[in-house]
C-alpha cells in the first residue's frame, strides 16, 4: 500500500511529458495505476473477509508520534476499490474525452492521477493526522481541477468557491481532531474508536470534526458549492462529486459513526442537517433544464441520504449504508460520464433542446436508465437491496420508540420520493421525444454516434449496479465486518435486537411497499411538476445559500477596504510612529511592572569600544539635523560600521565581515531609492509636529537603553549556547560556530529567515514594476550603426563584438557600457570591474565552501556576490546587469528555497529528523583527505537567496526605475 502511494505521488509527475507526447492517448497509461491499486485491493478480499486486516507502517516523524501507517479494513477495502476502479475508469474514458484537447492537458492529467493517490491515502490512513494532510490535498487538487477551464470566469469563481468552502471546514476539523488526540493520547484513528474519549471536550471535538465532514460533502449549509463545481469538466463530476471528493466526509462519517453515534450532539446534527440536504436538493433537482446540474443537485440530495443511513450508527444503517455508498459511486459517476457523452457529442446539455435521443442511441439510454433504476431503488439493482436495507433498518428504530428515527425514517421515505421524480425527469429530458408549448413534436436531436470506447466507461459502472444487486448475498457477507462493529440498536430504544442481511428479496415486508410507494410517488411529484411548469416558477426563497456565500465575500472585501483605508493612510511616519508607540507602551508598562531589576553591566570588554562607541553616538545625533536624506543615511551606516569594529574585536569575525556586507548592499539599496526621492528632507512635505516626534523619539531610546540593561541580568539559566562549540564539531561536523549553528543546529531560524528575505524581495519587486514581473535585461539588443536591425553582441575571443561580423563593431570591456550615456561612463571603472568581477565572485564561492570551519558561509558569499553584480551595474548600467546574471531572479530564489527545504525534508523521509546532517569523508588520489557535510548543501541554498534577492533589488530600484526614468525623458523630450 505504501508502494503504491509512493506510485502515486511519482507518476503524476511524468504524464505532462507523456500527454506531450501522446496527447489525450495518455490517459491509458495512467488508467494502469489505478488498475494495479485496484487488482492490489481485490486481491486482499480474502484477508479483509477473515479479519486479518492489512497493515503498513513508516515512521514519519517519531517525535510527534506521526506515522504514514495504512490500514484496510472493511471500510477502508470498499473505499480504496471505488477510489481506484471509478477512477480507472474515469483516465479511460478521458481517452476519448479529451481527444483532440491539448490546452493544459498535461497539467489536468497529472492532477487528476495525483489527485486519485491523495484519496487512496486517504480512506486507507490509519493516522488521523496524516488523514487531514491528505484531506487539505484533495482540496487543492480539486481547486486546480474544477478550474481547469480557467480562462472562463465561471470556472475560476467554482474553483475558488469550492477551495473557500472545503478550506474552512478543514481548518475547523483540525481544531476537532488535536482536540480528540489530546483526549484519546494517540493519533491513531483505530486507537481512538477502540478507546473512545467521553465528555464535554469529545462532544465539542466530535462537532468540530463534523463541520469538516459537511463541508466536503456538501451538506447543507455547505452544499452550494457543489452545483457550482459543475464547470469543472465532465469527468472531474463523475469522479470528484460522485464517487470520490464529496465521499471524503462520508468516509469519515462512516470511520466514527459505529463509536461516535451515542454522543449526544452527533444524531441530532447528521439527520436533521442530512434530512434537510435531501429535501432540498431533490427539490431544486426538479427545477434545472442542465442535465449535468440535475445530477448535480440529486448528488446533494443523495448525500444527505448517506449521511442519516451511515450516521445513524447502528448495524443494519451500517450494512444498508455501506451498500448504498457502493451503489451510490456506481451509477451517479455512469450518470454524469452519460451526460458528458451528450455534451461531447451535441455540445448541449439542456433538456429543453434534446428530443429523441433515446430512439438514435439506444445502449446509452437502455444503460443510462438501468443506472436511474438503480438511483430510485427499482429491483434488481443494488439500489433497491441498499434502500430496502435502509428503509427497513430506520422502521425498525422507530418501532422502538427512537424520535431520531421516526425523523430519519420520514426524510428518507420523501426523500425517495424526489429521487424517483428527478430521475424521472433526467430519463426524459435527456432521452425522450418531446413537444413545445404549442404541443407540437420537437424535432429529433441528430445524434452522432460516439466510438464503442467512450460508452466503454459508462455501461461497465451502469452494469456493476444490475450485478450488485444480484451479488446482494456476497456483499452482505463482505459488508458485515465493518456492521458488526456497530451496536444492533440504539441504546435505550425497546426493540427485539435482529440482524438484517442484504438481499435481492425479503418478502413482501413494510420496508418494501414503503418503497414501492416512494417510486409511485415520485412518478406523481414529476408529472405535477411538469404540468405546473414547476421549473419555471419562481424560486421559493428570495435568496439561497450562494447569494449568502457572495454576500459574505462581499461583506469581507468591504470591511477589508474600509480597515485599509483607516490604517493606510500613505503616511510612513504615522506608520513607524504608531509602532514605536506601541513599542514604548508594551515594554514599558512590563519594565515598570517587574518588582525588580537584575543587571550585570561592564564599563566596557575592550579598549575599542571606548572609540567606537562615541564615534556612532556622535553620527547618530548628526544624522538627527541631517537636512539631505543621503547624508543622513551615510551617517546612519556610520553606526552599522561602528558595529563591525564592536564585532571585529570582540572575537566574531563571521559577524564583523557580514554586518560590513550588509552595511554596504543596504547603503546602495538607499542610494538607489534616493534617485526618485528629493535630495532635500521636507521638499515636498514639511515635517510636522517636530517636538512631539523628538519626545517619541526619546522615549524609544530610553525604552531601548532600559531593555537592553534588564536583558544584562535577565538569564538566570546557563544559556544552550555555551554548548554550540561542542555541538557544532561534534553534531555540525564545523569549526566555525556562527555558520554551523546557522545552517544545523539553529536550520529551522535560517529557513524562516530566507522566507522573510524572499516574501520582501517579492514584494519591493512587485511594488516597483508597474507591467510585468519578467526579467527582459538578459536578451538586450543594441542598434549597430548604419543599421537598421538590431542584432545582440556576443563575447569572443577578440572581445565583443556584434553577431553580425561584416559590422565593424568595436571591442568593448562591457557589454552594457555601449549604452549608457556618455556623460555618466567611466573607461577606468569599466576596466577594474571586468578584471575584478570574476575574481571576487571566486572569492565568494570560497567563503561558501570554507565557511563550515573558517569565516564566511553562504550569506557572506552571497553578499560579496552580490557586491560583485552591484559593480557591473554601477559600471555598466542595467544592461550589463542582465549580461552579468543572464537569469530571473526569481530562479535563484526558487532553487536557494528548494535547497533549503530539501535539507529538512530528505532526513525525514529516511526516519530522521528533519535537517539531520550527514557527514562524509574520502580519501582521493589529488585531493588528499575530503570531508563534505550535507549542511553545505543548506548553505547552497542560502548563497543562491542572498545573491537572488540583491539581484531583485538591483534589478526592481536599479533597473526597473533606470527604465522609467527613461520613458519619463523620452515623453518629456517628445
Amino acid at each position: 500500500m505504501l508502494v503504491l502511494l509512493a506510485a502515486f505521488a511519482i507518476l503524476p509527475l511524468v504524464l505532462p511529458w507523456l500527454v506531450g507526447r501522446l496527447g489525450a492517448r495518455a490517459f491509458t497509461i495512467a488508467a494502469v495505476l489505478p488498475i494495479v491499486a485496484f487488482v492490489h485491493a481485490a486481491l486482499q478480499t480474502p484477508a479483509v473477509l477473515a479479519g486479518r486486516i492489512p497493515f503498513e507502517t513508516y515512521d514519519w516523524i517519531p517525535g510527534l508520534g506521526i506515522h504514514l501507517s495504512m490500514r484496510m479494513d472493511t471500510l477502508g477495502w470498499v473505499m480504496a476499490l471505488i477510489v481506484t476502479g471509478v477512477g480507472a475508469l474515469v483516465m479511460l474514458y478521458c481517452r476519448w474525452y479529451f481527444d483532440g484537447h491539448t490546452e493544459g492537458l498535461g497539467q489536468f492529467s497529472a492532477v487528476l492521477l495525483g489527485f486519485a493517490g491523495a484519496m487512496y491515502g486517504l480512506v486507507l490512513t490509519d493516522d488521523i493526522v496524516v488523514l487531514l494532510m491528505f484531506w487539505e490535498i484533495t482540496s487543492v487538487l480539486s481547486y486546480l481541477l474544477i478550474g481547469y477551464y480557467h480562462r472562463r470566469g465561471a470556472s475560476r469563481r467554482a474553483a475558488l468557491q469550492a477551495l473557500l468552502v472545503t478550506s474552512l471546514g478543514g481548518l475547523v476539523m483540525l481544531i476537532g481532531n488535536v482536540l480528540l488526540v489530546v483526549a484519546a493520547g494517540t493519533t491513531s484513528l483505530s486507537g481512538i474508536l477502540a478507546h473512545a474519549p467521553t465528555g464535554t471536550v469529545a462532544d465539542i471535538a466530535i462537532v468540530l470534526v463534523l463541520v469538516g465532514a459537511l463541508s466536503k460533502s456538501a451538506i447543507f449549509p455547505f452544499h452550494f458549492w457543489l452545483p457550482g463545481a459543475m464547470a469543472a469538466p465532465t469527468p472531474v463530476s463523475a469522479y470528484l462529486h460522485a464517487a470520490a471528493m464529496v465521499k471524503a466526509g462520508i468516509y469519515l462519517i462512516a470511520r466514527l459513526a459505529p463509536v461516535f453515534a451515542v454522543a449526544p450532539p452527533w444524531r441530532p446534527v447528521l439527520i436533521a442537517l442530512g434530512v434537510f440536504t435531501m429535501l432540498l436538493g431533490g427539490i431544486q433537482a426538479l427545477r434545472e433544464t442542465d442535465l449535468k446540474r440535475i445530477l448535480a443537485f440529486g448528488t446533494v440530495s443523495q448525500l444527505g441520504l448517506l449521511t442519516v443511513v451511515l450516521g445513524y450508527g447502528t448495524r443494519d444503517a451500517a450494512l444498508a449504508g455501506l451498500a448504498l455508498l457502493l451503489g451510490h459511486a456506481l451509477f451517479k459517476s455512469s450518470l454524469f460520464l452519460v451526460v458528458g457523452v451528450i455534451d461531447r457529442q451535441l455540445s448541449t446539455r439542456d433538456i429543453t433542446e434534446l428530443s429523441g435521443v433515446g430512439r438514435q442511441a439506444p445502449t446509452l439510454a437502455t444503460f443510462s436508465i438501468i443506472a436511474i433504476c438503480s438511483m430510485v431503488g427499482v429491483i434488481p439493482t443494488i439500489g433497491f437491496v441498499a434502500k430496502e436495507g435502509a428503509l427497513a433498518a430506520l422502521l425498525h428504530e422507530t418501532q422502538g420508540g427512537s424520535v431520531w428515527g421516526l425523523v430519519a425514517l420520514l426524510g428518507v421515505a420523501l426523500g425517495s420520493v424526489l429521487t424517483a421524480a428527478y430521475g424521472i425527469r433526467f430519463v426524459w429530458g435527456a432521452f425522450w421525444t418531446k413537444r413545445d408549448a404549442a404541443g407540437d413534436r420537437m424535432p429529433v436531436t441528430a445524434w452522432p454516434d460516439p466510438p464503442v470506447g467512450f460508452l466503454a466507461a459508462p455501461i461497465v459502472l451502469a452494469g456493476l449496479t444490475l450485478v450488485s444487486g444480484f451479488a446482494a448475498p456476497l456483499l452482505d457477507t463482505a459488508f458485515a465486518g465493518y456492521a458488526d462493529a456497530a451496536p444492533a440498536v440504539t441504546p435505550g430504544v425497546h426493540a427485539p435486537e435482529h440482524a438484517a442481511h442484504l438481499a435481492l428479496w425479503h418478502g413482501f415486508e413494510p420496508a418494501l411497499w414503503i418503497s414501492l410507494a416512494t417510486i409511485l410517488g415520485g412518478a406523481l411529484v414529476f408529472w405535477a411538476a411538469l404540468a405546473g411548469g414547476w421549473a419555471g416558477r419562481r424560486r421559493i426563497l428570495p435568496f439561497t445559500a450562494g447569494d449568502v456565500y457572495n454576500g459574505a465575500l462581499r461583506g469581507i472585501a468591504r470591511v477589508s477596504v474600509l480597515t485599509t483605508g483607516l490604517t493606510q493612510r500613505g503616511s510612513l511616519p504615522v506608520y513607524v510612529g504608531t509602532i514605536f508607540v506601541v513599542f514604548v507602551a508594551a515594554e514599558g508598562t512590563v519594565l515598570l511592572a517587574s518588582p525588580q531589576w537584575r543587571t550585570a553591566l561592564d564599563a566596557w570588554q575592550t579598549p575599542a569600544q571606548l572609540f567606537a562607541a562615541p564615534v556612532m553616538i556622535v553620527a547618530a545625533l548628526v544624522a538627527v539635523r541631517a537636512r539631505k536624506r543621503y547624508t543622513g543615511v551615510v551617517l546612519v551606516s556610520v553606526t552599522g560600521l561602528g558595529m563591525v569594529l564592536l564585532f571585529a574585536t570582540s572575537g566574531a569575525p563571521d559577524l564583523a565581515l557580514t554586518q560590513v556586507l550588509v552595511e554596504t548592499v543596504t547603503l546602495i539599496a538607499f542610494a538607489l531609492v534616493l534617485r526618485r526621492i528629493p535630495a532635500r528632507l521636507g521638499d515636498h512635505n514639511a515635517s510636522v509636529w517636530p517636538v512631539a516626534r523628538a519626545v517619541l523619539g526619546a522615549a524609544v531610546g530610553v525604552t531601548m537603553a532600559a531593555v537592553a540593561i534588564v536583558a544584562t541580568g535577565a538569564r538566570t539559566a546557563t544559556p544552550i549556547s555555551e554548548r554550540f562549540p561542542q555541538l557544532a564539531y561534534e553534531l555540525g561536523h564545523g569549526k566555525n560556530v556562527v555558520n554551523v549553528a546557522l545552517v544545523d543546529l539553529r536550520g529551522w531560524d535560517t529557513m524562516g529567515e530566507l522566507s522573510v528575505l524572499i516574501l520582501a524581495a517579492t514584494g519591493v519587486a512587485s511594488l516597483v514594476f508597474v507591467t510585468h514581473r519578467a526579467d527582459t535585461l538578459s536578451t538586450f539588443t543594441t542598434k549597430l550603426p548604419n543599421m537598421r536591425a538590431r542584432r545582440p553582441l556576443v563575447e569572443t575571443d577578440r572581445g565583443l563584438r556584434s553577431q553580425s561580423a561584416d559590422t565593424g563593431g568595436h571591442r568593448a570591456w562591457l557589454v552594457g557600457g555601449q549604452r549608457v550615456r556618455p556623460e555618466n561612463r567611466s573607461i577606468m571603472l569599466e576596466v577594474i570591474v571586468r578584471i575584478l568581477f570574476h575574481t571576487i565572485i571566486v572569492v565568494s564561492l570560497y567563503l561558501l565552501f570554507a565557511g563550515h570551519n573558517l569565516p564566511g558561509g553562504g550569506f557572506a558569499g552571497g553578499l560579496v556576490a552580490g557586491m560583485a553584480l552591484v559593480m557591473r551595474y554601477i559600471a555598466g548600467g542595467r544592461y550589463e546587469l542582465g549580461a552579468a546574471a543572464p537569469t530571473d531572479a526569481g530562479r535563484f530564489l526558487g532553487v536557494g528555497m528548494s535547497l533549503a527545504v530539501a535539507c529538512a525534508v530528505v532526513p525525514v523521509l529516511f526516519g530522521a529528523a528533519p535537517l539531520t546532517s550527514a557527514f562524509f569523508e574520502i580519501q582521493l588520489p589529488v585531493l588528499g583527505h575530503v570531508e563534505f557535510v550535507t549542511s553545505t548543501i543548506f548553505d547552497i541554498g542560502v548563497y543562491l537567496v542572498v545573491i537572488g534577492l540583491v539581484l531583485d533589488v538591483l534589478r526592481s530600484l536599479g533597473a526597473e526605475v533606470d527604465r522609467q526614468a527613461q520613458e519619463t525623458r523620452e515623453r518629456v523630450s517628445a
